[in-house]
């Protein structure tokens, strides 16, 4: 009997302790994550190295269209298509299925550049198949081909990519996190800036560039807070799956962050085409400047149409509405020469838009006013 209440005595001891144990482990998983000040980019080149090679794709696809800005300049296609599709990763294989035929193809963006360059555009007669104007290159119906094509794979392709990442959660690790990173476009320093003759080549590119330029540095902006999320998930990767909570929500964070930077900087270049054109006698370059502006803004939202819903708060027939008030309808010969030939009429479209895009990204009146301005600019940063 003795030996029999000696064994019961261990038998719960031990159980004591088991349950004990149990519930410090519990304990310690509920310590909250602890976040670095800085961002550890010690093996960012190495883990990032695909997205790194598909981003200089899209920088030297973008500097082959450019060319065509000078008058009388001939951009030969086979260049342009070559920076697109070729490459391992090719930016092509980052694109979305929708966006890559927008872009390949006989009337595809890049086709309709190629026709474009060396010609003359006038907005008042649109003759032939578009050329220069105000400094930049525009089709026939004053589109620019260059930034459909550059701003649209923001999101068609980089975005997109950044989607793909985000979906492999249940695995993600450090390198994710640099890769998201390097889609993103931000220098693991975080400069919250795009001067290269400052910071060299720790500069903003790409989306981050525009999320710098809307944010004013008062420790309260896009660009900070996207800056905070991505430390936090760094931070959270390191120890999977331990604060897998913590890397979701960081997650969350990121996409919301990202898609309110693509809407601030549709709203800001809307901003600058109505202040510009708003204006009596303005000069070829404002005009062009202006339309430029337009097409910004165009290829920022065209360019998240069919990338994964589950990631985005805009919804496709949102991005075909917010177009159509852009002059480039969905299913219609786009007209954006008219905000320079009709002023008038169709500037109201621009302050419609801002107003829809306030409403849906539930921005305050302040930060539609700060979307103005380009703060890295003005605080020479």
């Amino acid at each position: 009997m003795q030996k029999l209440s000696f064994i019961l005595r261990t038998a719960y001891a031990l159980l004591f302790l088991s349950i004990f144990a149990a519930c410090e482990d519990d304990d310690k998983a509920k310590d909250p994550l602890v976040v670095p000040s800085a961002y550890d980019g010690t093996a960012f080149s190495t883990n990032a190295a695909a997205q790194l090679t598909a981003r200089t794709a899209l920088i030297n696809l973008t500097n082959e269209m450019k060319k065509g800005r000078a008058n009388g300049t001939k951009v030969e296609l086979t260049a342009l298509t070559n920076f697109y599709s070729q490459g391992t990763p090719s930016l092509k294989s980052y694109t979305t299925s929708f966006y890559n035929a927008k872009i390949e193809g006989v009337n595809g963006y890049l086709s309709e550049l190629n026709k474009a360059s060396g010609g003359i555009f006038n907005p008042d007669t649109r003759t032939g198949n578009g050329g220069t104007f105000g400094g930049y290159l525009f089709d026939e119906n004053g589109v620019e081909m260059e930034q459909m094509v550059e701003k649209g794979l923001f999101g068609a392709a980089l975005y997109n990519q950044a989607v793909v990442l985000m979906k492999g959660h249940a695995g993600f690790t450090p390198a994710n996190a640099d890769q998201l990173l390097a889609l993103y476009g931000a220098s693991v320093d975080f400069k919250s800036s795009d001067d290269a003759t400052k910071h060299g080549t720790a500069v903003d590119r790409f989306m981050a560039n525009y999320a710098a330029r809307r944010d004013k540095n008062d420790g309260k902006g896009l660009y900070t807070e996207l800056k905070n999320q991505f430390i936090r998930l760094q931070a959270a990767a390191k120890q999977e799956p331990k604060y897998h909570d913590d890397l979701l929500d960081a997650l969350n964070q990121i996409t919301i962050l990202w898609e309110k930077v693509n809407a601030g900087t549709v709203i800001n270049y809307c901003h600058s085409a109505v202040s510009t054109l708003s204006n009596t006698n303005t000069t070829e370059a404002q005009k062009g400047a202006a339309l430029h502006s337009l097409c910004e803004a165009m290829g920022f939202l065209q360019g998240w149409k069919t990338v994964d819903a589950g990631y985005r708060r805009i919804t496709d027939a949102q991005i075909d509405e917010y177009l159509a008030l852009l002059n480039v309808p969905a299913n219609g010969t786009a007209t954006p020469y008219t905000f320079l030939t009709e002023p008038v009429n169709q500037l109201p479209k621009l302050q419609q838009l801002i107003s829809k895009l306030q409403t849906l990204y539930q921005f305050s009146n302040q930060e539609v006013e700060d979307f103005k301005r380009n703060w890295v600019k003005e605080q020479s940063r």
